[in-house]
């Protein structure tokens, strides 16, 4: 996704992993405040690894995005906290029928500040499941963009039968919950 605004005062980057990185990219896609967000991978040791070798779990490493925003319009705590309703932090390497190290709830914080947020909204996450919430937090490491035909999947495919069946739902629960975060 391209830049929103082009000279804000500064900004920061923020990576999350909740499964299919298709569901999360479209959902940060409509905060205000982000100015970008590129699905790819993290976590894993695999040099720029492939779509294919990320997906047979060998690579080690997760799907994420990569939000770029705005911290004088939106928090990386509040950008936590959407991340844990939008996706279930309680199940371990899966999201739905979408299983594997690949799928696995995590955080990738690039500073201490993000750290301390993510941890206390993984801390006040546990309060609205019923099952222990199972989110990794780690320091971010390289992060290799996916495939073009990746980036802005949902809004480029919204016919592809997993974005109607998976996506979709998910987006329209989002929007419903956060109409104030809304461009």
């Amino acid at each position: 996704m391209e830049l929103k605004e082009t000279h804000p005062a500064s900004t920061e980057t923020a990576t999350f992993g909740g499964g299919c990185f298709w569901c999360v990219e479209t959902i940060f896609q409509d905060i205000k405040g982000v100015l970008r967000v590129e699905s790819g991978y993290m976590g894993g040791h695999t040099l720029n690894p492939t779509y294919r070798e990320v997906c047979s779990g060998t690579s080690g490493h997760a799907e994420v995005v990569q939000i770029t925003f705005d911290p004088q319009v939106v928090s990386f705590r509040t950008l936590a906290d959407v991340f844990f309703t939008v996706h279930d932090p309680t199940t371990l390497n899966r999201q739905g029928n979408d299983v594997g190290t690949q799928y696995r709830s995590v955080i990738f914080y690039h500073n201490a500040e993000q750290q301390t947020a993510a941890e206390a909204a993984k801390t006040q996450a546990a309060e609205l499941w019923d099952k222990p919430v199972v989110t990794e937090i780690a320091s971010a490491q390289a992060f290799y963009k996916a495939e073009a035909y990746h980036q802005n999947y949902y809004k480029d495919n919204p016919y592809q039968p997993y974005c109607m069946v998976v996506v979709a739902p998910k987006v329209k629960k989002f929007r419903a919950s956060y109409q104030h975060l809304l461009v």
